[in-house]
């Protein structure tokens, strides 16, 4: 099997050589081509055709998100930026950027090796399996929900994504309103990213979105995500009130917080009055835990494979029967409101 052709595009000399030394070291990956600008960039993906690109977000010349917003259409390719803690690498991926890494914030030789080892080397291999297809796909326009009359007031939606899921999460929201039950919700991401994506979808949405916090009450018409970092997120009932507990904890299935994680808690505290949705991701993180969602009476939704940027994580739900409803992206919301209507 050949490796994964992989062009570097970052400005800074030493971070580009560190990047294709370390990239270089790992038998799946090779870097064919680098390029200080998008200039430059355009030009190796004409001449070397790579499977993956590493982007740096702020390069000379043109910006890396008017650089994706410029190339995508004509030049679909999977890209992972490497960004530092801002708020910009959430334009990229609107902008078409499959995942993200957080640029490591020590200039040391090993820790820069060591994140380019453990994290972004795994990215890469990642966005390889990406179809181009769905980079950039948008949702169909969808008319504003209509409140709808729920039979059950204690009702929870437990969301969990991974790779291309801070797109898929806010084609879903976006159309919740005041309405919907209490949201929660887990998408893989690195510490300090959450509270700005939380800030951004708070925005762009209808609903109130907030990064969760141990004791926040699950209430209807607002989000709550999963911080990222070394904490898992569960749904417990206090006083017959649903709140969120926020805990260190090891990684599981490769993640904190897990979806699993979230999903298994949800099974025990709401049983019947959930509904478990699984969004594009690698892996199989959430499937176990949305089987038993479904074995506690819960409804749950897979997302399609013709709409995942990775067809991974609702797959695993499918193939072992934890999905009841395998939705489109663009009608989960609606599919959302229809199932609730109905609990």
């Amino acid at each position: 099997m050949r490796p994964i052709r992989v062009l570097v595009v970052e400005d800074s000399l030493v971070f580009r050589e560190l990047l294709v030394q370390n990239l270089n070291k790992d038998p799946a990956i090779e870097v064919v081509a680098v390029a200080k600008d998008p200039f430059e960039a355009r030009d190796a993906i004409l001449k070397y055709r790579p499977d993956v690109m590493t982007l740096d977000v702020e390069l000379p010349r043109m910006n890396g998100i008017e650089f994706l917003r410029k190339l995508m259409p004509q030049y679909p390719i999977p890209v992972v930026v490497i960004s530092a803690l801002s708020d910009k690498v959430f334009e990229a991926l609107n902008a078409g950027a499959v995942d993200f890494v957080a640029k490591p914030v020590s200039t040391g030789r090993a820790q820069i090796e060591d994140f380019i080892h453990n994290e972004l080397s795994e990215k890469v291999k990642i966005a390889s399996n990406v179809k181009t297809s769905n980079i950039k796909k948008t949702a169909m326009l969808q008319t504003a929900q209509q409140p709808t009359q729920l039979k059950d007031n204690n009702l929870i939606v437990a969301i969990g994504a991974s790779t291309g899921g801070t797109e898929a999460i806010f084609s879903v929201v976006k159309d919740f309103g005041q309405d919907i039950p209490g949201v929660v919700i887990v998408q893989h991401m690195p510490p300090g990213f959450t509270e700005m994506y939380a800030k951004r979808l708070d925005s762009q949405c209808r609903v109130k979105v907030k990064e969760a916090c141990t004791g926040d009450r699950v209430m209807r018409g607002q989000v709550l995500i999963a911080p990222g970092g070394d904490r898992h997120m569960r749904l417990v009932k206090v006083n017959g009130v649903y709140q969120v507990e926020c805990r260190q904890g090891p990684k599981v299935n490769g993640h904190c917080p897990s979806v699993d994680e979230l999903f298994y808690s949800v099974a025990n505290a709401a049983g019947p009055h959930a509904l478990g949705i699984i969004l594009t991701g690698m892996g199989g993180d959430g499937a176990k835990g949305l089987l038993a969602m479904k074995k506690a009476g819960a409804q749950t939704i897979g997302q399609d494979e013709s709409t995942c940027v990775v067809y991974g994580m609702p797959k695993v739900a499918y193939d072992i029967g934890a999905v009841k409803y395998q939705v489109r992206l663009d009608e989960i919301a609606k599919k959302t409101y229809t199932v609730l209507s109905k609990m």
